[in-house]
């Protein structure tokens, strides 16, 4: 008798399930002390509880019931299990539905209790249900329709997050702010460019999440323990029965296959990255004074009441350290695997579904804080310029009128170690030396002068994607568009998954 490990860490007998299924002058399941699978010799001793996924395996207990009804009326379809047998199995999966996960019987799993529960109501004929499948599988295609889900809601939440901050960006788009590079002033910005950096990041990250859901939505059923199964199936009826967009081709492929998982979880990781750095900005920001941050997003301290922290932005920072950390465990679980199951996979969906939760909420908490806050815009526009910021601005004047850039940088560095803060008169002062000449022979005093104002800095960097308030419009109008185009897309995901939803439930109707 060959036995397959499962994804949840238990050992498959292929053979029980298909013979079960084969005939009904078959000799029934011996009737078995708790686990359908087990039975007597392999269900004692001291490491069942360390097989056990029982628990943890409630995240997935909608989504095997939903595997087993597909599977179910596939068989009765195919003329291999009965209609009978049938409607009795499906009758016993809305008992155990309503009844709860909760309410399952010992088990390694949620897919033998349900197989044990099945069977305790139906008899030995329910055991029928296995015919032509095998736990790895079934395993991989709950974790598949379960993490779908997960990946529209963090899709979704994304999107919610890029709409705040766009709403943020619109209502800042002439709110002078310093910017900064190596935490050093560097160019004179404005907070709705500023936000509208992340929204594009976050616009990135639902790409990723999107991608990783169209490689999620595939059906593994049917590919059995990995050689797939003598048994006439249609394993395109059961991926349309559960909405997945198409059958992986290679039934050991199908079983074994992770790297959806990884992906996802990966795409998690990615989007707990930008929310950290968002978040490492705007807990700075408020260090500075330049941002203050809602009561509803910050706490105090337990011993010293003048405080005002930014502990939810902090938190933000820690979950994406849970992200990393799950996809370093989840690689290092994969990376050694011989081909087909192995028993490591037991630990492998826990991976993804750490990730999800760090990172859903996260989400929400970051683009609320930062939706929420009020920023100091006459402290932000006295900072604007500081540190000289306007530097490059007066380099580019000097070259757009003729002096090869990199004179004109050497110009104005000339002028910046001469004062912290150059006017005009420095800059011709560092014009003669440089040049030998006056800087009213290259250019304006008006026109330099404009350069040295951060307002009219930023109103002068009006190339696309820039800080410019027109810029800033056309960007802001560009991402509210790839928000609804997103949206749209959600909403026919979800539409197509709900409708595979209601087409299930009236098959089974049908038999039960």
């Amino acid at each position: 008798m060959s036995e397959e490990p499962t994804e949840d860490g238990r050992a498959d007998d292929d053979s029980y399930g298909d013979t079960v299924g084969a005939s009904s002058d078959e000799p029934p399941v011996a009737d078995a002390p708790g686990d359908v699978v087990r039975r007597d010799r392999f269900s004692g001793g001291p490491a069942r509880g360390f097989l056990s996924s029982l628990a943890a395996d409630e995240r997935i207990f909608a989504a095997d019931l939903a595997v087993d009804r597909a599977h179910v009326v596939m068989l009765a379809e195919q003329g291999i299990v009965d209609a009978e047998d049938a409607g009795a199995i499906l009758a016993a999966l809305d008992e155990i539905e309503d009844a709860g996960h909760g309410a399952l019987p010992d088990g390694e799993d949620v897919h033998a209790a349900i197989e044990t529960a099945v069977i305790e109501r139906v008899g030995p004929e329910g055991g029928r249900m296995h015919t032509a499948r095998s736990r790895n599988d079934e395993v991989a295609a709950c974790i598949r329709y379960r993490l779908r889900e997960d990946l529209l809601d963090a899709a979704e939440t994304v999107v919610g997050a890029r709409e705040q901050l766009l709403d943020a960006a619109d209502e800042h788009a002439e709110t002078l702010m310093p910017g900064f590079t190596h935490l050093q002033y560097a160019q004179p910005t404005t907070v709705g460019h500023y936000l509208l950096s992340y929204e594009r990041a976050l616009a990135r990250d639902t790409e990723r999440l999107l991608d990783a859901y169209a490689r999620t939505n595939r059906s593994p059923l049917g590919g059995a323990a990995f050689a797939g199964t003598p048994f006439d199936i249609d394993r395109e009826r059961t991926a349309d029965l559960l909405g997945f967009d198409s059958v992986l081709g290679n039934s050991m492929d199908a079983a074994s296959a992770r790297d959806f998982l990884l992906e996802a979880t990966t795409a998690f990781a990615n989007l707990a990255t930008t929310l950290s750095g968002l978040s490492e900005d705007i807990v700075i920001f408020a260090n500075d004074g330049y941002v203050d941050l809602s009561d509803d997003y910050s706490s105090t301290s337990s011993i010293m009441p003048q405080k005002k922290n930014p502990d939810t932005l902090e938190l933000v920072r820690a979950r994406a350290g849970d992200a990393h950390s799950a996809v370093s465990g989840l690689l290092t679980t994969l990376k050694g695997l011989p081909r087909a199951y192995n028993r490591d996979l037991q630990r492998a969906g826990q991976y993804g579904w750490d990730a999800v939760d760090a990172v859903i909420e996260a989400t929400e908490v970051a683009a609320g804080a930062v939706a929420t806050a009020a920023w100091n815009a006459d402290l932000l526009a006295a900072e604007a310029g500081a540190g000289f910021s306007t530097a490059t601005g007066v380099a580019d004047l000097l070259a757009m009128e003729g002096l090869p850039f990199r004179t004109a940088h050497e110009l104005v560095a000339r002028a910046a170690e001469q004062s912290a803060d150059p006017d005009y008169e420095t800059l011709d002062a560092a014009a003669s030396e440089v040049l030998d000449e006056s800087l009213s022979a290259l250019v304006d005093r008006e026109a330099v002068e404009a350069a040295l104002d951060p307002a009219a800095s930023v109103a002068s960097r009006d190339s696309t994607g820039g800080p410019a308030p027109d810029a800033v419009a056309e960007q802001s109008s560009t991402a509210r568009a790839d928000c609804d185009a997103d949206r749209e897309g959600l909403a026919d995901e979800r539409a197509a998954l709900a409708d595979a939803e209601d087409a299930l439930r009236e098959e089974v109707a049908a038999y039960v």
